[in-house]
């Protein structure tokens, strides 16, 4: 029988050496470490109502952009009509005041941004450095991006706003965020640091100076310090990435600290708040020194729990007009007295609205007593029955 070409056996199956190459497994190891964490179900249906949210708040913003369109388009023939119907000396006295008018108000916008540059300049000297981290853009999809982008530009409105403003900066300003932020219209000539670099290379002379502004951590901030620089994570993750900030902060040995809000109010859910929310306190803070003023003026409503001096304080108002009312029925002789009074405000832990509990109530007391007689009155958070 003749061999094989080669030699050997030719039934044998053939060997084949596999040879790993580690450089392979590197790359997969990093890939999956790289790998944002799988999203339950909450959060993919939290996300996709987010997504809603944002493909709705497009169109509105299309049509109102439509709207003032129109409504500029409208100003426009109404004037040149109106020059039309009146005589040519009345005419240019028209043209003339309109002139004079638009003059002016060119003045007083011109002084108003040179104010706005020189009180930034001076704060770039003197005021408290607040840093925005903007190196977590890998782990936001575009629409979070874009949402932090909006965030930045209405801390920097914010902040030309006020009496003595912070000095601004933005680092880790590079790739995708970079590119969102020059699309910015006259972002190259913010008075604001911008840096390429991490905070800790752009601030490396100052890293002991460094404070990291985060929810997780232990440590409370009391007073704010000019020779600090607090630092603030840019990032909307929708609860994504929990505890990030910290362990970042952590690592690069750097100070932490949280925002007292604990001491002065109780939040309706996590502390986490948005970018330019807790520039806005901070600012706040540098104008009036008192962190409760800076958290009610800033904090929205939906966030926070209801107060007891907010309480009382409705409840003055509700007893104000309940004595008005009254006085107005007992001036007509009207008014009966009532078998029951029922009073319910709405609270942002449930989703009953106050005049579904009313309904319920009125019918378990007709059901009792047999009285028909029943008088609601309605307003925006709470309802009241009266039983007559």
């Amino acid at each position: 029988m003749p061999e094989a070409p080669g030699g050997g056996d030719a039934g044998a199956p053939l060997q084949t050496t596999e040879t790993e190459d580690p450089r392979t497994d590197q790359t997969a190891v990093v890939k999956a470490d790289a790998d944002p964490p799988v999203l339950s179900k909450n959060a993919q249906k939290k996300l996709a109502k987010q997504q809603r949210y944002e493909a709705k708040k497009a169109e509105k913003k299309a049509a109102a952009k439509e709207q003032r369109r129109r409504e500029v388009e409208r100003k426009r023939k109404e004037w040149e009509e109106s020059l039309a119907s009146v005589p040519e000396g009345e005419r240019e006295k028209l043209l003339e005041a309109r002139r004079n008018l638009r003059k002016e108000r060119m003045e007083k916008r011109t002084q108003k941004k040179e104010s706005k540059r020189e009180r930034l300049s001076l704060a770039r000297e003197q005021g408290q450095n607040v840093v925005v981290d903007l190196q977590f853009s890998h782990l936001m999809n575009p629409n979070e991006i874009h949402s932090l982008v909006q965030q930045i530009m209405y801390c920097y409105a914010v902040n030309g706003r006020c009496a003595s403003p912070a000095h601004l900066w933005l680092t880790g300003c590079d790739g995708e965020m970079e590119s969102a932020l020059k699309r910015i219209p006259g972002f190259d000539k913010w008075i604001v640091e911008k840096e390429n670099r991490s905070y800790v290379e752009a601030l490396r002379d100052r890293k002991e100076d460094l404070v990291y502004l985060t929810a997780d951590s232990e440590i409370v901030l009391e007073e704010l310090d000019l020779k600090k620089v607090y630092v603030i994570g840019g990032l909307v993750d929708r609860n994504r990435w929990k505890g990030i900030t910290l362990k970042k902060a952590q690592e690069q040995g750097i100070q932490t600290a949280k925002l007292p809000i604990g001491n002065f109010m109780k939040m309706s859910s996590s502390q986490v708040l948005t970018v330019n929310q807790v520039v806005e306190i901070l600012l706040k803070f540098l104008e009036t020194r008192d962190w409760n003023t800076s958290f009610f003026a800033v904090i929205p409503l939906r966030k926070r729990y209801q107060s007891d001096s907010e309480r009382n304080a409705e409840d003055t108002i509700e007893e104000e007009h309940e004595q008005n009312d009254y006085l107005t029925a007992s001036k007509r002789n009207v008014l009966r007295k009532p078998l029951l009074t029922v009073r319910i405000v709405s609270h942002s832990k449930y989703s009953y609205r106050p005049v579904d509990l009313l309904l319920a109530i009125a019918w378990m007391y007709n059901w009792k007593t047999n009285t028909s007689r029943q008088k609601f009155q309605v307003g925006a958070s709470h309802a009241v029955l009266i039983m007559t």
